[in-house]
């Protein structure tokens, strides 16, 4: 049997029945440790094990790689997997440096290579025509969670250890449907939370905490995670059944350590676990109250107001500085992820030569321009900007550069991070 650090009661009762657990996380354990068999866990307040930051797959592939030198196998036999250790890694966003950069590095080698036909069929799925860290990111990541999220988490998995190739290809598909019902129901939550925040002033406190009904469990979090994002607040996701039980995710901002600030109100809590960015959670209909005031009083303590969200700018250039060989050459500083960003540039004084919205009204699309240098810009989720500036505008803008490839045409482009009127 496989458990996580926090199921003590559930590993109790496995033993009760005569099952031998082990545990292999890389959450923050609680104040006690499940009596498993072992608790492999880099988290662990005991552990000399020289880094903390791997993932849940890097900390079962350092068990198999453990294993394989004990006994004496080739480096083949588990450097093989490397692919799908790197696909874990880089989806879980954990920090790319250390042992996580080595292990999505090199897993990026073998997955532009690899030999597991399902994860060649997603990636091909995907629409990516290039293999690094952004097509795992936003091409195979969310169709492989959307399994889980959905409720089919086995289909994933039947996916990589499928080789007949008809398989493979229906569960492709259906990979792909069950990320479009996850996008759908996603959108439905997140809506119904943001007319909730609106209509119960929730705003006006330090942590959003937003309960409903009947949200689907797999889906809250990354609403949880969007929430946060657009109020620059830790929030926390309740969803309430019949029972009187809410279960539900939370996501907190850099610089407030949510599992530990509900470590210090955990009376109020039926049970959590996570880390200091993300948890889970439990708590009783009945203890609601007290616990939103409780982890309201800690955020306050803590003068979470005093937070304020920042862009860290690697460089001043201008428009004149770049092009498309200076913006291949960042590529060298691959792979980017958590704790190791694509640099962000800073641009001054540029001239607004077009604006509009798209899709909807959801994205920015602008044409910037310095003396005789001309370069477009896309500002995601940046649609609600559209109506405060015009053409002629001056203004300071920070984001990164790519390539933007269409039609057969490749055009520098401006990938926006932040805008403002020039001083």
């Amino acid at each position: 049997m496989i458990a996580g650090i926090s199921a003590v009661e559930e590993i109790d009762y496995a033993t009760e029945l005569g099952i031998e657990t082990i545990v292999t996380d890389h959450h923050e354990p609680g104040t006690e440790l499940p009596k498993a068999l072992a608790v492999i866990d880099n988290k662990r307040k005991d552990t000399t094990y020289p880094f903390r930051e791997l993932a849940g797959v890097g900390v079962a592939f350092k068990v198999i790689q453990a294993l394989g030198t004990k006994l004496g196998l080739k480096e083949e036999s588990y450097l093989k997997y490397l692919d799908i250790v790197c696909l874990g890694t880089i989806s879980d966003i954990v920090p790319l440096v250390d042992e996580n950069r080595v292990i999505a590095k090199l897993g990026l080698m073998l997955v532009e290579k690899t030999r597991n036909i399902g994860l060649r069929s997603i990636i091909n799925s995907s629409g990516y025509k290039k293999i690094d860290s952004t097509t795992i990111s936003f091409g195979v990541a969310p169709r492989i969670n959307a399994c889980g999220r959905m409720g089919k988490a086995g289909e994933a998995l039947e996916l990589f250890l499928s080789s007949n190739i008809n398989t493979v290809n229906e569960l492709t598909k259906r990979l792909n449907d069950h990320n479009s019902v996850r996008q759908a129901t996603e959108k439905a939550i997140y809506e119904n939370v943001i007319e909730k925040i609106e209509k119960e002033n929730l705003n006006d406190n330090k942590v959003l905490i937003v309960t409903g009904e009947n949200w689907h469990h797999g889906v809250i979090g990354i609403v949880s995670s969007k929430i946060t994002d657009m109020y620059f607040k830790p929030s926390i996701l309740l969803s309430f059944e019949e029972d009187g039980i809410g279960k539900g995710s939370g996501r907190s901002i850099p610089g407030f350590d949510l599992h530990e600030a509900l470590s210090k109100c955990s009376d109020k809590i039926e049970k959590f676990g996570g880390h200091s960015m993300a948890v889970g959670i439990t708590v009783k209909k009945e203890e609601l109250e007290d616990f939103k005031q409780e982890l309201e009083k800690i955020a306050t303590e803590s003068k979470i107001e005093e937070i304020i969200p920042i862009v860290n700018i690697d460089a001043k250039i201008n428009l004149s500085d770049i092009n498309k060989e200076m913006v291949q050459s960042l590529k060298q500083l691959e792979p980017f992820g958590e704790a190791n960003k694509m640099p962000i540039f800073a641009f001054k004084n540029l001239k607004i030569d077009s604006i509009r919205a798209l899709s909807e009204g959801k994205h920015l699309k602008l044409t910037l321009k310095d003396n005789n240098n001309i370069i477009n810009a896309i500002g995601f989720n940046m649609g609600y900007l559209v109506d405060e500036y015009r053409i002629g505008d001056k203004i300071d803008v920070a984001g990164v550069l790519e390539i933007n490839s269409f039609n057969g045409v490749d055009n520098l482009q401006i990938n926006m991070k932040d805008i403002m009127k020039s001083i």
